[in-house]
């Protein structure tokens, strides 16, 4: 005998008894319920690749603006170390032309002392 046979004849025992639809109903919808746990279990399942690639597109994209920005800032701020390092062997140049002149300059401030003992 299947569960279905079994099902008829416990239903009908128990509907001579009194209790036989009752326990009917409760299997039907415990069925139903375990049916749509594994139905969204399998959608979600099946969903996470999907989600997981859409996950990985955004953060690619996102890695790559980055990047871009990166290089951009990079070439950036070469170019501002570049106008500095400039600016300082000017400004020095032009120091010590006072310097043989007899005229004294006026003190550096002091983060352009730290740049020329530093470079940094």
């Amino acid at each position: 005998m299947n569960v279905a046979e079994w099902a008829g004849i416990i239903g009908a025992a128990g509907s001579v008894l009194g209790g036989g639809s009752w326990w009917i109903s409760r299997a039907t919808r415990d069925a139903a319920r375990a049916t749509a746990a594994a139905t969204e279990a399998a959608a979600r399942a099946n969903a996470a690749p999907a989600q997981q690639a859409a996950n990985f597109a955004v953060l690619e994209a996102t890695v790559k603006r980055v990047d871009e920005e990166n290089g951009q800032l990079r070439g950036k701020m070469s170019r501002l170390e570049q106008i500095v390092r400039a600016f300082a062997w000017t400004t020095d140049r032009w120091a010590r032309q006072m310097h043989r002149a007899g005229i004294e300059p006026e003190p550096a401030h002091p983060l352009v002392d730290e740049y020329n003992r530093t470079g940094v």
